[in-house]
């Protein structure tokens, strides 16, 4: 279950920034993106590839039980959590405006994982 969390939320990875700004509607991130997520640590599925949609700087996902909630800033730094059930998942990065990555970390129970992804504007 982490696996898929983790994965989906890269996402989506898509992630870095600790700063609070508020996303611009329309910003040069937005539309498809494809992101591979890959475990280097723990024990977790080694890798995925989700599509993720970044929509006036947030990122969207709806493939089914994961909560997620991301937003890309203005320069491109990227901070995503996703939820599904008792686990949780953490990623941030940077984007540019065709590709981006950064890394995860996440947690299901006993279990800890970590890795890095890569994302690509798809479409």
């Amino acid at each position: 279950m982490i696996s898929h969390l983790v994965r989906a939320s890269m996402l989506a990875s898509v992630c870095v920034a600790g700063i609070a700004t508020k996303a611009p509607a329309a910003t040069q991130y937005d539309g498809a993106w494809s992101v591979l997520i890959v475990t280097t640590r723990g024990e977790c599925d080694r890798a995925y590839r989700y599509g993720v949609s970044i929509v006036n700087g947030y990122i969207r996902y709806d493939g089914g039980m994961v909560n997620m909630s991301g937003q890309v800033y203005a320069n491109g730094s990227v901070r995503v959590s996703m939820t599904s059930g008792t686990a949780r998942a953490y990623g941030s990065g940077r984007l540019s405006r065709n590709s981006g990555n950064g890394g995860w970390n996440g947690v299901s129970g006993p279990n800890r994982c970590s890795g890095y992804w890569q994302a690509n504007r798809s479409g």
